[in-house]
């Protein structure tokens, strides 16, 4: 991995706070990885000494408010950094994101959390050198050369209950001007998959679509999966993603043989050797990138440069965030290796007001990638109080 552009703005870490959330989410939100109306969601706030002053940074955690998608969850991150990840940081006072992961490698798990104290440190670094995050991941990947400025969007829509239901929410995104949509399918609720991605397909033959499951084929195992999920080979979709168990590795690869629909791995892929692994065994051929997953956004970055080696193809998931995470996800989607649309909205998706604006969707569907330095976007501090439950500070001296 490169290295990360100019150094020495930053002189010392002065000190974190935590602010947990909790925002209303725009028609709510239902998926087998959870059902919900009120994001908890937690955020760290990182202030670094810079040659000007001080300077902040925003990261957000990216776990659900259940242990629903992973064994991590909004209430358990909060627990666990404060009393491991919060002594951790202030006993070595990083500033950079790369001291971030030394910081903390002792801390087993947790990577989600782990994650925000990474992207709040680097927003606040990036910062103080006048550098975006977007071209941060540029230079610290060692595959192509530069970034996009402008990504294509992509939106998730949860379970739903009839295909009338969902052709009228993808209806509403596609008069918004999204080009590609993912919807969650499940066997145990609302119509069969074939028939609901059918339905889309028919409605928009040029839409760019996916399926996510959520491994609740998992029950049937990988051939009857196959015969329940084959109707899909004839819609065109770009991939299928997470049909079985997490820790399926060889029955994905099994179904990657059965059907033509591209599979892809998200929930079991936490971290490169995983990554590594899944490639190696054949059980999928798109990767799902979530920073929040792997620990962080440098992870991110070399999961990212190990598909670009191996000719996997990659999008960004998301986790329902705030524009804080997204703007990071957004900044990551813009590598060269990401060649499908990912979980990426504009602001106003999910929150409304959100913690943070400025992701607007353009003309052709596509996301202008933040330009600004650090992540690019503002953090409201009104939106923050007013929707924060709790907040707290520990200065490093």
């Amino acid at each position: 991995m490169g290295e990360g552009g100019p150094t020495g703005a930053i002189t010392s870490l002065e000190g974190l706070e935590l602010v947990r959330v909790q925002l209303p989410v725009v028609g709510g939100w239902a998926s087998e990885a959870g059902t919900f109306s009120l994001r908890d969601s937690l955020l760290v706030r990182a202030v670094l000494k810079g040659p000007e002053g001080e300077v902040e940074g925003w990261g957000e955690c990216a776990a659900l408010p259940g242990p629903t998608y992973s064994g991590e969850y909004t209430e358990g991150a909060a627990l666990a950094a404060e009393r491991f990840l919060v002594p951790a940081m202030l006993e070595e006072r990083p500033s950079s994101a790369p001291e971030v992961e030394r910081a903390l490698c002792k801390v087993k798990g947790h990577k989600m959390a782990k994650a925000a104290f990474e992207a709040a440190v680097m927003d606040a670094d990036l910062r103080a050198r006048r550098l975006s995050v977007a071209d941060y991941f540029a230079k610290v990947s060692d595959v192509g050369s530069g970034h996009a400025s402008l990504v294509p969007a992509g939106v998730a829509v949860g379970l739903a209950r009839s295909t009338g239901e969902l052709l009228e929410e993808v209806g509403r995104f596609v008069a918004e001007g999204y080009q590609a949509v993912k919807v969650k399918i499940s066997p145990f609720a609302g119509p069969a998959p074939a028939q609901l991605l059918g339905a889309v397909r028919g409605a928009w033959p040029s839409l760019s679509l996916s399926a996510d499951a959520n491994g609740t084929f998992a029950p049937f195992g990988a051939e009857e999966a196959a015969k329940a999920l084959r109707g899909l080979d004839e819609l065109g979709l770009s991939c299928l993603e997470q049909p079985l168990a997490d820790d399926d590795f060889c029955g994905h690869a099994m179904l990657g043989r059965l059907l033509r629909t591209p599979v892809c791995l998200d929930e079991p892929l936490g971290s490169y050797g995983l990554v590594e692994a899944a490639l190696e065994l054949g059980a999928c051929s798109v990767v799902n990138v979530k920073a929040g997953r792997l620990g962080g956004y440098l992870e991110a970055v070399r999961v990212h440069d190990l598909c670009a080696r191996r000719g996997a193809s990659l999008r960004c998931g998301g986790m329902v965030e705030t524009g804080v995470g997204r703007a990071f996800n957004v900044a990551l989607a813009s590598l060269p290796g990401f060649g499908l649309p990912g979980d990426l909205t504009a602001t106003g998706r999910f929150f409304r007001p959100d913690v943070a604006g400025g992701l607007v969707l353009g003309p052709g569907g596509l996301i202008g990638v933040p330009g600004g330095p650090g992540s690019g976007v503002e953090v409201d501090r009104a939106v923050v109080s007013a929707h924060a439950l709790w907040r707290r500070w520990w200065p490093a001296r």
